[in-house]
């Protein structure tokens, strides 16, 4: 696979999962003017089962919104657009251990697909970071 083809996945996979909270966001927002739709429940924390539910609403928009704006920065950042192009690892790796923690907080929440697809992407940010140092700093910098 060629560099600018790794250089386009890891980006767009950043990319996507940043902007991949925002529909979480929105679906907070739609939860909280009409009752549960299905699998698409409001935000109910299983580790503080009495949290009032504008509460855990504001603290699951807090996670979702940091890890929104953390992803898309280091695709961005990767990209050297708008934010150096050294920092986009701290970013994803911030940001991925924001969404795994907010995603256990809120476990049960959202259809099993979406919690498990995202946990899978932030646990492939972490391993690629912390374990495997990859991509290699000689391939895409810092």
């Amino acid at each position: 696979m060629s560099d600018q083809t790794i250089r386009l996945l890891i980006a767009g996979s950043l990319l996507l999962h940043g902007l991949g909270h925002f529909g979480a966001i929105m679906a907070l927002v739609v939860q909280g003017r009409v009752k549960d739709t299905g699998k698409w429940k409001r935000a109910r924390s299983w580790l503080f089962p009495t949290l009032a539910e504008p509460a855990a609403t504001t603290i699951a928009i807090i996670f979702w919104g940091l890890s929104l704006i953390g992803f898309v920065a280091a695709s961005m950042s990767f990209w050297g657009v708008l934010l150096p192009g050294d920092i986009w690892r701290q970013l994803a790796l911030v940001s991925a251990f924001i969404s795994f923690t907010g995603i256990m907080l809120f476990l049960g929440n959202w259809p099993w697909f979406n919690t498990i697809a995202a946990q899978v992407m932030n646990i492939a940010v972490i391993m690629t970071q912390v374990w495997l140092h990859w991509p290699p700093v000689d391939m895409f910098g810092k």
